[in-house]
């Protein structure tokens, strides 16, 4: 199964890249977490596809969507692309999915837009992250950079592919090969370059650490108070191993703030579950024995889109052995849109 391709015009006329897996059946979108693109998910979006209109979104300043030259790639500037690119693919409700920053979009889109959520999933992202997950990615970024403060330039594919192997230590092989494909783009002088934009977070290193510390503060605030808005099922992802989201904000995430939340747990897998344990994330998403994903083509063919579109049962996904699951849950599962 291959994607289609397509670029839509974001806010302030940025072009955003987007990959569309199917074009039928419950809008299910998907955001990646700083650094990744869109192909992140390609072991995961075509066990979802064949049920859901499934679109990968590249965020600004990532993957093939343009990058901004004024350096606008703050979450708000995020939420106003995701604004646009579903005005322009006419969806209304539907189920998001986001990963790390991706996550913390889709926290603020949910909040500002609580009725047009039909499900939340966040994978590894929280209003508070761990320090030592942070530390990390600051360091890896602080490797990447080149002294002139662009993006360091790269002989191969494969050499990139070994550095990612590093940032990446439990991630599958296939996927390495994937993200270094992906997330490169070739000169004119034949080396490479990361396609992320070497100035995202120009902003930030501007600032002092005390201006730093406040920002992050009023952010967390401001996502705790927007995951405290979202009314609909709200499944919270954690890599078992993961130094981003710690256990006791997972918990709180889950049980104290959600209305209608869930914890699933995913075995071998750190931060980034999708590449450490493709198998374990979806199954996150499949149907329990009982209820196996193959069935629902049969109910598919009565139409999607409206009251009888298919939608994974997640009220049994919860009960599957893939992941451990806590909280009490008072939805039957992710709706369809009306």
């Amino acid at each position: 199964m291959e994607p289609r391709s397509r670029t839509i015009p974001g806010a302030d006329g940025l072009p955003i890249h987007v990959l569309e897996w199917s074009d039928a059946g419950v809008p299910l979108v998907l955001l990646h977490g700083f650094g990744n693109e869109a192909h992140i998910y390609d072991d995961f979006a075509p066990h979802v596809a064949p049920y859901y209109r499934t679109l990968a979104i590249d965020l600004r300043g990532h993957g093939d969507s343009g990058h901004d030259p004024e350096r606008r790639y703050d979450y708000p500037y995020h939420v106003r692309d995701l604004e646009c690119v579903l005005a322009a693919l006419g969806v209304e409700r539907f189920v998001l999915v986001g990963h790390s920053l991706g996550g913390r979009i889709a926290t603020l889109f949910a909040g500002t837009h609580p009725e047009r959520m039909a499900g939340l999933v966040l994978v590894d992202s929280a209003p508070e992250l761990d320090a030592r997950g942070v530390i990390r990615i600051r360091q890896d970024v602080e490797k990447q950079a080149a002294p002139s403060g662009g993006s360091a330039t790269l002989g191969s594919v494969a050499e990139y592919e070994r550095l990612l192997s590093l940032a990446y230590p439990a991630a599958q092989p296939a996927a390495l090969r994937r993200m270094a494909r992906h997330g490169l783009r070739q000169r004119p002088d034949g080396r490479y370059e990361r396609k992320a934009d070497p100035a995202f977070h120009a902003g930030a290193r501007g600032m002092t650490a005390q201006e730093a510390e406040e920002r992050e503060k009023q952010m967390t605030a401001e996502l705790w108070a927007a995951l405290a808005r979202v009314p609909c099922p709200t499944l919270v992802v954690r890599g078992a191993a993961s130094d981003i989201l710690s256990p006791d904000t997972a918990d709180k995430m889950a049980e104290e703030v959600l209305a209608k939340g869930r914890l699933a747990i995913v075995a071998r897998a750190g931060h980034s579950v999708m590449t450490d344990n493709p198998e374990g994330f979806a199954d996150v998403f499949r149907n329990t024995p009982e209820m196996p994903l193959p069935a629902m083509q049969a109910r598919s063919s009565s139409g999607v889109g409206g009251s009888s579109a298919p939608s994974i049962a997640f009220s049994t996904l919860w009960r599957s052995a893939a992941f451990v699951s806590r909280a009490t849950y008072g939805s039957p599962g992710f709706p369809a849109p009306s």
